[in-house]
């Protein structure tokens, strides 16, 4: 269910970019701020996006040095 969410205190001329970056995408000035709140919400932060590359389990039991020097051995054995 849609909830009202007030902000209050906004610099005028931030208020009036907004309006004409509303205007230009042809949706009023409460569309397009509601696209910008959800975008914030639904895009995730750096810092969790990293830690969740850091908490997954799979592990090469390769190094990359050691991948590159067998194809670089492969390479000169195969011309």
């Amino acid at each position: 269910m849609p909830v009202l969410v007030q902000i209050r205190d906004v610099d005028a001329a931030v208020r009036d970019e907004l309006k004409a970056r509303a205007s230009r995408d042809g949706v009023s000035l409460n569309s397009y701020l509601r696209d910008l709140l959800t975008q914030a919400a639904t895009t995730p932060r750096r810092e969790d996006v990293v830690a969740r590359i850091l908490a997954r389990s799979e592990r090469s039991r390769v190094s990359a040095a050691e991948i590159l020097r067998a194809e670089r051995d492969d390479r000169s054995t195969h011309p």
